[in-house]
């Protein structure tokens, strides 16, 4: 499913129109990325909790040329499901 394709069923099943939904939908996701930014979790209690986790720096090789490199360190986003989006899929 892509984002016009979820824009389309948050309208369907909210009653509103594709450009709320479309607004709507772009407001959830800016506003999950202000927090994730900020280093806040942001928790939907039965769809799950994202969160940032912090990868340190580490050495790997280059596949290509076998040569060592240094991979430095970032900030990644983990998402985890909760229990009732767990068990829907089960």
């Amino acid at each position: 499913m892509n984002k016009t394709e979820l824009v389309e069923k948050i309208a369907a099943g909210a009653g509103i129109s594709k450009v709320d939904a479309k607004k709507a939908l772009d407001a959830t996701v800016a506003a999950i990325k202000d927090a994730l930014k900020a280093g806040d979790k942001v928790a939907l209690v039965g769809f799950g909790t994202f969160a940032v986790s912090e990868r340190p720096a580490r050495e790997g090789i280059n596949p290509a040329t076998k040569a060592k490199i240094k991979i430095a360190a970032k900030k990644v986003a983990k998402f985890k499901a909760g229990a009732e989006l767990a068990d829907a899929l089960n």
